[in-house]
């Protein structure tokens, strides 16, 4: 298991102190889920990011989360 998870309310990555999901995190997830569930999965991430950290601007959230994905 990897230990690049998100911590809260900041979605700072445990392992690399990055903006979670890390590179490292990106990775693993691309591995472990199919592309649907895995839009799903950060889709949910994204609305409680938004919601934790309503300071930070949407778009850039957006780009965070999902912008990354094939």
């Amino acid at each position: 298991m990897t230990t690049h998870a998100p911590v809260l309310p900041l979605w700072l990555c445990e392992g690399c102190d990055r903006p979670w999901p890390c590179a490292t995190r990106r990775a693993d997830l691309l591995a472990e889920r199919e592309r649907v569930p895995l839009a799903y999965y950060l889709s949910l991430c994204l609305i409680a990011a938004v919601q934790d950290m309503g300071w930070a601007p949407v778009d850039v959230l957006r780009r965070r989360f999902i912008g990354w994905l094939p």
